[in-house]
This record gives structure tokens, C-alpha cells and sequence, in this order.
């Protein structure tokens, strides 16, 4: 089963029902993907249940960022210049954990914000949604 880990941006696409997006949902129903969205995702993407989002958490699974993705998200952000690192927190944290399930695939909409911090997760391969 391949795993991909999703930032908000992939989240958000799914919530519009963007084509890219809905592939992966049913790839997850079909058992052909697990889908993963760690809780600093969650925090961004969440502005209040609706049955639409309720549907989504139905075909991902949401984990707590573990202690070793936060402090390799804070190594690569500790590299990164002080303005932008605000601004790429949650895509440092989505690319550490990615890089600890064994590298595989990140889904997101801010391919360009993703790709600055490819050089600290070279195991990690990024993909539009």
C-alpha cells in the first residue's frame, strides 16, 4: 500500500472536490493508499465541522507529529532564512514526517513552498494536487 502524506493545500482540494484530490480519497477507499495528515495540518485546514470535512477525516488518517519530525522540521527551519520561517512551518513538519514514514509521496497545493525544503528531505517526492 503506498503511503502519502498530505498538507492543506490537498486537503482544501478536497474539499473542492478537485479531480487530482478525489483520486487519492478513492484510492484510500479502495485500500490502494493510506492517506496521513498529522495535526499541525488538521490545525490549519479545520475552520469548523461540516459534513464535507467529516467525510474527508473518514478516508485519512490524522496523527500526532512525533518528537522526531518536529525536531527535524526544526533543524530545516533553523537553516531557512527568519522571515520565511514562519511562513513554512507546517510544510517543514509535513516534509519531516513524510520523510520518516521512509520517504514517499507529499500532496499539496504550494509545490514551490515544498520543493525550498526538499534539499533537508531529499527522500520525499512532492506532487501537485
Amino acid at each position: 500500500m503506498m503511503s502519502v502524506t498530505l498538507d492543506t493545500g490537498a486537503l482544501i482540494a478536497m474539499e473542492k472536490k478537485k479531480p487530482r484530490a478525489m483520486l487519492l480519497l478513492l484510492a484510500a477507499k479502495q485500500h490502494r493508499a493510506e492517506l496521513f495528515a498529522t495535526t499541525p495540518v488538521i490545525a490549519e485546514w479545520w475552520r469548523g465541522r461540516t459534513d464535507r470535512r467529516e467525510d474527508i477525516k473518514l478516508g485519512i488518517t490524522i496523527v500526532p507529529l512525533p518528537q522526531p519530525a518536529a525536531e527535524a522540521a526544526g533543524l530545516a527551519l533553523g537553516r531557512i532564512g527568519a522571515r520565511e520561517r514562519g511562513k513554512l512551518a507546517v510544510d517543514a513538519m509535513v516534509m519531516a514526517f513524510a520523510a520518516l514514514q521512509g520517504g514517499g509521496l507529499v500532496y499539496t497545493s504550494d509545490v514551490d513552498d515544498l520543493t525550498r525544503l526538499q534539499e533537508f528531505f531529499p527522500s520525499v517526492r512532492i506532487l501537485s494536487v
